[in-house]
């Protein structure tokens, strides 16, 4: 990928996320013509709104140079991963998960194991659970979620019950027209 433009704030630069470890704290973003990795911090993530990114996903960031290197001054735009570039591992014994749904509501996340590839969110008011699956979040582009996370979801009904069909952190949805 091209880097675009140069500004007070850095270059614009596309490139994709390498990984992001949220316990850490950062990750790292690779574009074809920048030598070496770029550092992605949490609280740059965070400026854009998101805690998390999936990995492959097309960022369009800000980059600096340090004295440490190059990192991201901010994240303008991030696109979910290419499904057929980034494989998720082992396939799914769920379903496919549809990508409509209903409206985005307010929800919860109960708890969310990223290594078991799913978890489960209540919507505000219910205590019915909403399953969700790696999928959906890679799909949203994020790549994990907290326990007692604030979240905007669309939920649909599968063959095994209530499922989410799209993720977003709540502070993101509440400017969207969805």
């Amino acid at each position: 990928m091209m880097t675009q433009t140069a500004g007070e704030d850095g270059e614009v630069v596309i490139g994709h996320v390498k990984w992001f470890d949220t316990s850490k704290g950062f990750g790292f973003v690779t574009a074809s013509d920048v030598a070496g990795d770029i550092l992605l911090h949490a609280n740059v993530l965070r400026n854009f709104g998101q805690s998390s990114v999936a990995e492959g996903a097309r960022v369009r960031i800000r980059m600096i140079e340090t004295s440490r290197g190059k990192q991201a001054h901010s994240v303008l735009e991030i696109e979910p991963p290419d499904p057929a570039d980034h494989p998720l591992g082992a396939p799914s014994s769920e379903p496919t998960v549809p990508e409509t749904g209903g409206p985005l509501v307010p929800a919860r996340v109960k708890w969310f194991d990223r290594s078991k590839g799913f978890g489960f969110a209540n919507e505000f008011g219910s205590s019915d659970d909403v399953f969700i699956h790696v999928d959906v979040l890679h799909r949203s582009t994020l790549a994990d979620l907290q326990p007692g996370e604030a979240v905007a979801i669309r939920v649909a009904t599968g063959e095994r019950g209530r499922l989410a069909t799209h993720v977003s952190l709540w502070e993101s949805a509440i400017d969207s027209d969805d």
